[in-house]
């Protein structure tokens, strides 16, 4: 099954296109911007490594197998359903991925052309493990990439990547589509059947991101209405938080408790760019509205984004979401 046509992003790709031809294009690369923009769509036709489970083998090569097995096995279902969802919260690229890359990366093309690499939301690496070692792995990879290799990471945020291995990096920013990109890719997709209020409707929500658009009502709005009754109850104080967070029943599974920190994160960055004067993308709580000081919103993030780490660990979300509301309810 042929991938759906990239959407949008003209300057970008004819700005990579451009240093290809010339033989400039920097040996690796870090896509950013918003989800569900195309950062891998951009670079599928390159190649494609995303994230997996953390395998259940002890034995390294063992690890590595398991991990080649699990791509295989998403590069296939991607094939068959190529509008994929965003992957679980807690997968990661744990160490066998890292030797995955590093056993490919070290093979030749078969007809001798270049090889390309993509590591998929690439702030993922390694957030259930004690040790860096997979990071440095990729780390050293990067420094020296071998000839005639190119690796693509993608992230949403590059403040997310590990700084040594965002320094390593190209970046290069992809911004939000516009209305009629979106809306002419849905118009394109008839199994979706959209009225045109639907439609519509699916274009104001969706905010330049065909990701989002196919998202709606799986998920997505779940996680921001939970997002939105925790900022109501920390706007109530310390107390009303903690009484929040306890009556939060415990999460089926913990990518849900994950979307919902992003979610609670975006929030926050909407509320930071109407607080700054900018016109806000999607509508913000009353509650967090009326906080208005840049400076709090920024606190709150950097809070948020403490606890979307330690929700990659083994950490009880319903503790987490304890500690979080009483933070926020001190910082706002």
């Amino acid at each position: 099954m042929s991938l759906p046509d990239l959407i949008g992003h003209q300057e970008t790709r004819q700005r990579l296109a451009q240093a290809t031809r010339t033989g400039r294009l920097a040996q690796v690369l870090l896509l950013t911007g918003p989800v569900g923009v195309g950062k891998q769509r951009l670079a599928l036709w390159l190649a494609q490594l995303a994230p997996i489970p953390r395998p259940k083998a002890g034995d390294p090569d063992k690890q590595v197998d398991e991990a080649a097995e699990a791509l295989a096995g998403i590069m296939e279902e991607r094939r068959q359903q190529p509008l994929y969802a965003a992957p679980d919260g807690m997968a990661s690229h744990p160490m066998a991925s890292v030797r995955l890359l590093q056993r490919r990366a070290a093979l030749t093309a078969v007809e001798g052309g270049p090889r390309v690499f993509i590591v998929g939301e690439a702030d993922r690496l390694v957030p259930q493990e004690s040790s860096p070692e997979a990071a440095n792995a990729l780390l050293k990879l990067l420094e020296e990439p071998p000839a005639g290799s190119l690796f693509v990471l993608t992230a949403i945020d590059p403040r997310r990547v590990l700084p040594t291995i965002r320094s390593r990096t190209v970046p290069v920013r992809l911004q939000r589509l516009s209305d009629d990109d979106v809306r002419g890719f849905l118009r394109g997709r008839p199994e979706l059947s959209l009225s045109p209020a639907e439609l519509e409707e699916r274009v104001r929500l969706a905010e330049g991101s065909i990701g989002l658009a196919l998202a709606v009502g799986e998920g997505t709005g779940a996680a921001y209405r939970a997002a939105g009754e925790l900022l109501e109850a920390v706007a109530k104080g310390r107390g009303a938080a903690l009484e929040r967070a306890l009556r939060q029943p415990t999460y089926a599974a913990r990518g849900e408790f994950a979307a919902m920190l992003d979610a609670l994160a975006d929030t926050l960055g909407e509320a930071a760019r109407g607080a700054l004067g900018q016109p806000v993308r999607r509508p913000v709580p009353p509650a967090l509205a009326r906080s208005g000081r840049p400076e709090r919103l920024l606190r709150a993030l950097e809070r948020v984004a403490e606890a979307r780490e330690a929700a990659a660990g083994n950490v009880n979300p319903q503790l987490l979401l304890a500690v979080l509301g009483a933070e926020l309810a001190e910082v706002l």
